[in-house]
């Protein structure tokens, strides 16, 4: 996984590489507290499902090869910022 992040209020975007059928967790790493938090773009090729305000979890669909995205919509405070910010996700399924 590589997620290059933003401060709170701006956009983001992340990279995941995993196997046809696989599942992975995607954590939201933002400094500062995640307050609410949701499925901004479900993906068209696995699900995504949110386990609870700051963790999501994909799974690439079974026998599935090529490229995925979905987005999340999150909303917190840090340290120097606060706001919503959206996080594309960009997935390599092999």
């Amino acid at each position: 996984m590589s997620v290059t992040l933003a401060d709170w209020g701006e956009n983001s975007t992340g990279y995941i590489d995993l196997t046809s059928g696989q599942s992975c967790l995607f954590p939201i790493r933002m400094h500062g507290t995640v307050s609410n938090s949701a499925i901004s773009q479900k993906p068209a090729h696995g699900k995504l499902k949110r386990l609870n305000t700051s963790t999501f979890e994909y799974s690439a669909k079974a026998r599935y090869k090529g490229s995925d995205t979905f987005a999340i919509k999150a909303t917190g405070q840090g340290p120097t910022a606060s706001g919503t910010s959206i996080i594309t996700v960009y997935a390599t399924i092999k």
